[in-house]
């Protein structure tokens, strides 16, 4: 089953168990891959459907550190439950150790050394590793390129 119907199967479990929690998170995924199919003017693939998962599941975490940093906890509380409904649908991603082989690989590979390689980095990462956190991987690439 593709993963938008997947989505839409468990929104209807949701909403007949009345988990709110749930049914909040997946309509709204369910209108992101709506939109971007609209915007495309076609289906999407399974590959396109995770990537606008990645970029709902990183508006989440923005949004979970600017209210942590405003004192809103009611709001990362909700946030961050949210936010592990949708995980759920994505791929696992690479721990920071994973990570940090792999851009010591890369960087090998590729030449790379100082800091203004990190765009080259990576970029070629993310074709290599679509899973890799990119918060993970930004860090490690800072401590990697001098």
């Amino acid at each position: 089953m593709a993963l938008k119907q997947t989505i839409e199967a468990d929104l209807k479990k949701a909403m007949l168990a009345k988990d709110e929690v749930a049914k909040d998170a997946l309509r709204l995924a369910k209108a992101e891959l709506l939109n971007r199919e609209v915007e495309l003017g076609r289906d999407l693939t399974d590959e396109e459907a995770i990537a606008v998962l990645q970029k709902g599941v990183k508006a989440r975490r923005d949004a979970i550190d600017q209210f942590r940093a405003g004192g809103r906890l009611d709001a990362v509380a909700e946030e961050e439950s949210q936010l592990a409904v949708l995980e759920r649908y994505l791929p696992k991603a690479m721990s920071e150790d994973e990570t940090r082989a792999a851009i010591t690989s890369l960087t090998g590979k590729l030449g790379l050394s100082t800091k203004k390689d990190m765009g080259r980095l990576m970029k070629e990462l993310k074709a290599r590793f679509p899973n890799v956190d990119g918060r993970i991987a930004s860090k490690v690439a800072g401590e990697v390129l001098k």
